[in-house]
């Protein structure tokens, strides 16, 4: 037979038998091992080369033999055959070592199983590592790792075996390149971040393309590495990471019991995010007629409201009720959702959470931020909230510090006016900023807030008018877009994320904000704002 079909006849049973004779030769069964390994590597090496054999097993034996009269140079050989330096280094740089030897195929198959030892899971990668890298013994490793020296040869067993395997693979087929195209999620996050937001730090490629394989099925780090082509060890780490989240309690991962992962939050496909928002669109120029003939008909209940503002403003009272005013079919359609389709799922009641799609070109730039202030301009307290979408920027986000923003403590002090002679020049400059972006207003020789400003009193109502659409108001579109969202719901949603129903209608109705505020500003209701970021969707509440 030629020498190059010896590979096919190193199987399970003929490393037991090379095992049984390394053993009584050798003084214990870590030597055994050692020398076991010698010779099939020995094998290895012959059938690489050209010529023929007559007796397979005298030939076997032969060289069994020889190896063992090397043997009191093994350990000088190892260090020719494996890799000495910093495994770490090895596994970072994949690329075959030694390219003026890759004719070679010996060179070329050890780097292949040094590759593949990075592809590895933990357990396993470390046995090997600790046995072919460090020359460390099957007894001193199990002591390292505390455990029995019977789970450490398995480890060694196994880890071997799927070595050889993709190994052999992979001198068949050509490995594809180590490459991650950029896969673009929108996650939207609602609630109070400061408890926890899972988005933090979720910018790596990486951690996009775990996310993304994972969106439909749970999966191993293993089944990852070899997925993407990347090393199982940073593989495991980005896992760690997106399970655990900010707060170790909320990540955008969930780790089953059996030890993979899958997604962690509401995540719609391009394709599903498109046939949800076509639904709310289709009923939108009906609803957008209710809307406008509720404006008109409830304009002296806007403007009756306590604001604390020299002069009142329909429009920008309009711009500020703009989102409730949007939310009001939505909020309609989650009734009628909840009543007839999800009445037995309990509804996740996190501080904070977040939903989202993949990225499907189209953009629904909408928020609503605030954040709080005591004891500031000679207020107990102050709460200041924006909105933002197409038409408008935002002033600030969650949180945002008021103590630092002279802007809006310029804004507060000019509630019942503010003397422009009593400000010295940087306040001055700061005023005309403050002018600028919509937070004041100067008549004569004083300064007024021109941003909407109530009692903290009256803030539990602010929006009581507009809330008049949520009850009932759009029932017969509500009950056929709950009927339509619910068949795509009930195959889409996976069942460990039923308890994030609700989501997935706010993202159905993304759309409709933008397209509202366009149709009532063609019906010359709305005002366009003359400045991205103005007086429009911005609002204060104080308390002396």
């Amino acid at each position: 037979m030629k020498k190059e079909e010896l590979l096919k006849q190193i199987d399970n049973n003929l490393i037991e038998t090379i095992f049984s004779f390394c053993y009584v030769r050798t003084n214990n069964s870590y030597e055994a091992q050692e020398l076991c390994s010698d010779i099939i590597y020995e094998l290895i090496k012959i059938s690489k080369s050209e010529g023929y054999i007559d007796e397979l097993y005298s030939f076997i034996w032969k060289v069994a033999k020889n190896v063992y009269a090397d043997y009191s140079n093994k350990r000088q050989k190892h260090r020719q055959i494996y890799y000495q330096g910093n495994p770490d280094e090895l596994f970072v740089n994949l690329k075959l070592e030694n390219d003026e030897k890759n004719n070679d195929e010996i060179d070329k198959t050890l780097s292949l199983v040094y590759k593949q030892i990075s592809f590895l899971s933990k357990a396993y990668r470390e046995v090997m590592i600790s046995y072919y890298l460090d020359g460390k013994n099957i007894m001193q490793i199990a002591k390292e790792q505390d455990t029995s020296e019977n789970a450490i040869r398995q480890r060694l067993f196994f880890a071997r075996n799927t070595i050889k395997s993709e190994v052999n693979e992979m001198k068949n087929n050509i490995t594809k390149p180590i490459s991650l195209d950029n896969v673009n999620f929108i996650i939207i996050g609602t609630g109070n971040p400061l408890w926890g937001d899972p988005r933090d730090g979720f910018y790596r490629q990486l951690s996009k393309h775990i996310l993304y394989l994972c969106r439909k099925r749970s999966m191993s780090a293993l089944e990852i590495a070899k997925e993407i082509n990347v090393p199982t060890m940073y593989v495991e780490e980005e896992l760690e990471i997106l399970a655990r989240g900010s707060n170790g309690q909320y990540g955008l991962l969930r780790k089953l019991e059996n030890g993979k992962y899958i997604i962690n939050f509401l995540l719609l496909e391009k394709d599903v995010m498109n046939k949800l928002n076509d639904i709310y669109l289709k009923y939108l120029p009906n609803v957008c007629n209710k809307i406008k003939e509720f404006i008109v008909s409830n304009k002296d209940e806007y403007m009756s409201f306590p604001y604390l503002n020299k002069q009142k403003d329909l429009n920008l009272i309009l711009w500020q009720q703009i989102h409730t005013i949007s939310d009001a079919l939505k909020a309609n359609v989650y009734k009628k959702l909840k009543e007839k389709y999800f009445s037995d799922i309990i509804e996740s009641n996190r501080p904070f959470s977040v939903y989202g799609y993949i990225d499907n070109g189209s953009i629904y730039g909408c928020g609503w931020d605030g954040t709080k202030a005591q004891n500031i301009c000679d207020y107990k307290q102050v709460f200041v909230d924006n909105i933002y979408i197409s038409r408008i920027k935002k002033h600030f986000s969650c949180g945002h510090n008021i103590a630092t923003d002279r802007l809006l403590q310029l804004a507060i002090l000019s509630i019942n006016g503010l003397d422009i002679s009593s400000l010295n020049n940087f306040d001055k400059e700061t005023a005309a900023k403050a002018i600028e972006c919509g937070y004041l207003y100067k008549e004569d020789n004083t300064l007024y807030t021109k941003i909407l400003v109530c009692k903290v009193e009256d803030k539990d109502r602010l929006f009581k008018v507009s809330e008049k659409l949520y009850y009932d108001y759009f029932e017969k579109e509500a009950n056929e877009i709950a009927e339509k969202i619910y068949k795509i719901l009930q195959k889409e949603i996976p069942q460990h994320l039923l308890t994030d129903w609700k989501y997935a209608n706010r993202l159905a109705n993304l759309p409709v904000l933008d397209l509202l505020v366009e149709e009532l500003i063609k019906n010359n209701i709305l005002i366009p704002p003359t400045n991205e970021l103005g007086a429009e969707g911005c609002w204060m509440a104080v308390e002396k």
